[in-house]
Formats: structure tokens, sequence, C-alpha cells
């Protein structure tokens, strides 16, 4: 049975508590507060919508890789993943600090799946932070078992959300700028 570097584990694991939370405090203070920073960003949502299907292609490769049993490619993957994710959430944030909300725009069944989708994406994507970097530890931390056990559960939740993003930025791509 391996053990790892578990004291490295509970540390780390520390530290993605406190970010867990720290973004979770900036995502709920961005709907409410707005930073005039005289920027465009309009270029913000497609930006993070190609993040979004950057951090599935990603997924998929790790998903692929680890497979084919070629775990430095699939540690390679996982990491471009974190990162591409990292990148969408500062870009995601900026966006929503220094701009007002987009509504939806269009009526019908269109709608009620708009809502499914963004109520199922945002949940999710919150609940499953923490544990993405949970899992992403315990691998960094070669507490391989303890990894294997979380990245059934996440992975399939990390891949809908990051499929999702770029849905949704999609169906709200008609009511930018309305």
């Amino acid at each position: 049975m391996e053990k790892g570097n578990i004291k490295l584990g509970k540390k780390l694991d520390r530290v993605a508590g406190v970010l867990s939370i720290i973004i979770f405090l900036l995502v709920g203070l961005m709907r409410r507060v707005k930073i005039d920073l005289a920027i465009n960003s309009s270029v913000l949502p497609p930006v993070n919508a190609i993040l979004n299907t950057f951090t599935t292609l990603f997924l998929l490769g790790a998903l692929y890789m680890v497979i084919r049993k070629n775990y430095d490619a699939h540690m390679k993957f996982m990491t471009a993943a974190l990162i591409s994710s990292v990148l969408f959430l500062l870009c995601y944030v900026l966006y929503h600090f220094t701009t007002v909300e987009t509504s939806f725009c269009r009526e019908g069944w269109i709608r009620t799946f708009y809502y499914v989708v963004l109520l199922t994406h945002i949940v999710l994507a919150g609940l499953s932070l923490p544990f993405i970097l949970f899992t992403y530890i315990r691998a960094y931390t070669k507490q391989f078992d303890k990894h294997k056990s979380l990245a059934r559960k996440v992975y399939p939740v990390w891949l809908y959300v990051s499929i999702t993003g770029p849905v949704v930025y999609l169906l709200l791509k008609p009511c930018y700028g309305l």
C-alpha cells in the first residue's frame, strides 16, 4: 500500500480550502460590486468559452492517457486542464466585476433549457472546485489510491462543467449588447 507524502497533502489541502473560500467569496461579491477599470471586457465571454473548451479537451486527453496507462502524459493533461480552468476563473471574475450581468433574451423551451444548464453548471462548478483541487493534490503527493477514488467521482462533474460552460455562452451570445 502506497503512502505518498501525506504531510504535504494535508498542508496543500489547507491551501486548497482557503483558496476555495476566497473564490466563493469573490464569486458572491462580483454580482454586487462593479469596478470601473476602463477596459473593454466584451472579449472575455468568448475567451472564457475557449478556455472551457480547452479544459474539456485536456480532460478528455487525460482520460485517454490514463486508460493507456501513460500516467506521465495523464498528469500533464490534468495540469493543463487545471491551468486552463484557473485562467477561465480569473477571466470570469474579472468580467463579472467589470460588467453588468447579461440577461437571457429568448423565450420558450430554449429559456427553460438555458436555465437548467446554467443552474446545474453553476452549482456543480461551485461544489466541485475544492474536490478538483483535493484530487489533484492526491496525485501530486503520490497518494494514488485516494486520488483514483476521488477522481472517479470528480472527473465526470468537472467534464460536465467544462462542456456546459461553452454551451451557456453560445445560448447567451445573442443576448450580449441588447
